[in-house]
């Protein structure tokens, strides 16, 4: 039997203005999911439950009332503990504000209040949100859904393993080098990566960069979409944010697109990254598929000579921004992954950073050039299958030797340094029983356009069984409360949706 917590936001959205649910029935109904299945994967790990329940029936006066309700009225949203919310502790994933609780909501925080939304929860994240595990030592590690032993990914890992359980219906989430959408792709959710400047964010330690984003995760793309519409803003405190033609409802509810009118390009590693062989077959399996929809379907790699030494130079400045202080104070008082990105910077002179921002606006040029020949570019979105989650990163892939957590991450983090919108859509299973995500990227600034078109692949999918999204086994993870290893590396037959 689905519960609440089961339907889509969409759904639950309209059942609550149509006063066809409670949102006191939708939270504890939440809280209930958590209770059952948080124990045996750590995806949740601060709760206002009191002050959540007491939200929702303000939330459900108002609807009684028939007073006039946000499009994100009375949905239990979880957020990413990267983001302050007033009187809920908020870690950063960093010891050192193991108790911190802020006083004030940061600006997206307070736009998704001012929708409706009832902030209940933080999800889990690696230490300011730096690695590929979401693993930290204020926490603990997450697990995925699918195999509680293994790894979500990271950084926004809390936030789909909350929302691949059905913990809750939405989830914030934040993407540099893929952190939206490598923990959306082990889940089998969706993770959005906006064009940068759409969600504007006045806590950008480097303003007019394009690498670091805030953005929504749904499980499928109408309630990503619907997130979207409340976190967007031309916030003037971010140097990126702009007026756009575009409102909050043409965000919420995309245009429809005829898949058989793209012009569509696929490349499997960018021309540079490194893919587990076992996810270039999946990948060439899913889109030979696709190849007879769409009107055009070519292999093509982009330009991307040079974007490993860039992307790496420009993302250290990000940790020099941030975190001299506290390394300057005590180098140990931060974790191996910011520490290691800090002094990595140091080793950098002004001559590579203009060399690489040079390259940056380079391969920026070449990839405007590439979108004028096609309408998507279609990518996996993870480079291998989910690995214990106790590591930080793996240090092979089947057979491939790895020299640390950048390098599954060029496909992803590729795309960032570019500044198009990509997104993750859940396509079914890999070789090992896990979900598999399929990345897609649309023209710079064109986050509508991106959003309809990976919700018409989505509906697409739906009609094929091997590209559904797959959902995990709850009453198993509710019977294995300690976490530990389940059957998904050899599974009975998955269930999908």
């Amino acid at each position: 039997m689905t519960s609440l917590c089961d339907l889509t936001a969409v759904e639950l959205r309209r059942l609550i203005g149509t006063r066809q649910v409670s949102p006191v029935e939708l939270l504890r109904d939440c809280i209930a999911r958590i209770e059952a299945v948080n124990p045996a994967l750590n995806a949740i790990v601060a709760t206002d439950f009191e002050g959540g329940l007491e939200a929702a029936r303000a939330a459900e006066a108002q609807v009684m009332r028939g007073d006039s309700l946000g499009p994100l009225h009375g949905l239990p949203v979880g957020i990413k503990d990267l983001n302050d919310t007033a009187g809920l502790r908020t870690t950063y994933g960093s010891p050192m504000f193991r108790d911190h609780v802020p006083q004030n909501d940061e600006r997206v925080v307070a736009a998704l209040r001012q929708a409706g939304a009832i902030i209940v929860a933080k999800t889990n994240t690696p230490e300011f949100g730096t690695g590929g595990n979401t693993l930290n030592d204020v926490y603990g590690a997450t697990g995925n859904a699918f195999d509680s032993a293994l790894s979500c990914a990271g950084s926004s890992g809390g936030s789909a393993v909350a929302l691949a359980a059905s913990m809750l219906p939405l989830c914030t989430g934040s993407d540099t080098g893929g952190s939206l959408r490598k923990p959306a792709s082990w889940s089998g959710v969706v993770g959005f990566r906006p064009t940068p400047g759409l969600v504007a964010s006045e806590r950008r330690r480097q303003g007019w960069s394009v690498l670091s984003v805030q953005g929504p995760m749904g499980r499928d793309v109408a309630d990503t979409a619907l997130l979207l519409s409340a976190m967007a803003s031309a916030d003037s405190r971010d140097p990126m944010a702009h007026p756009r033609a575009e409102g909050p409802e043409a965000l919420a509810r995309p245009h429809p697109v005829d898949l058989s009118s793209l012009r569509v390009a696929i490349s499997t590693d960018l021309g540079f990254a490194p893919i587990a062989p076992s996810i270039r077959r999946v990948f060439a399996a899913r889109t030979a598929v696709l190849a007879r929809i769409c009107a055009r379907m070519e292999p093509e790699d982009p330009d991307m000579a040079g974007v490993e030494r860039a992307y790496r130079v420009i993302r250290c400045t990000n940790f020099i921004t941030g975190f001299r202080k506290y390394y300057e104070q005590d180098p140990q008082l931060l974790g191996a992954n910011t520490r290691g990105n800090y002094e990595e910077g140091l080793r950098y002179s002004l001559a590579d950073l203009a060399e690489a921002q040079a390259e940056q606006t380079r391969i920026y040029r070449a990839f405007q050039e590439f979108f004028t020949r096609h309408d998507l570019l279609l990518l996996p979105c993870q480079a291998l299958t989910p690995f214990p989650k106790t590591q930080p990163y793996p240090t092979e892939m089947e057979g491939i030797p790895l020299t640390g957590y950048f390098d599954t991450s060029g496909i992803t983090y590729g795309i960032s340094i570019t500044g198009h919108p990509a997104i993750c859509i859940p396509c079914g299973l890999d070789e090992y029983g896990m979900p598999f995500g399929l990345q897609v990227v649309g023209p710079r600034g064109a986050d509508g356009f991106t959003l309809a078109a990976a919700q018409a692949l989505e509906q697409l999918f739906r009609s094929l069984p091997e590209f559904a999204r797959p959902l995990p086994d709850l009453a198993r993870l509710a019977a294995h409360p300690a976490g530990g290893r389940t059957a998904a590396r050899q599974p009975a037959e998955p269930q999908y949706r």
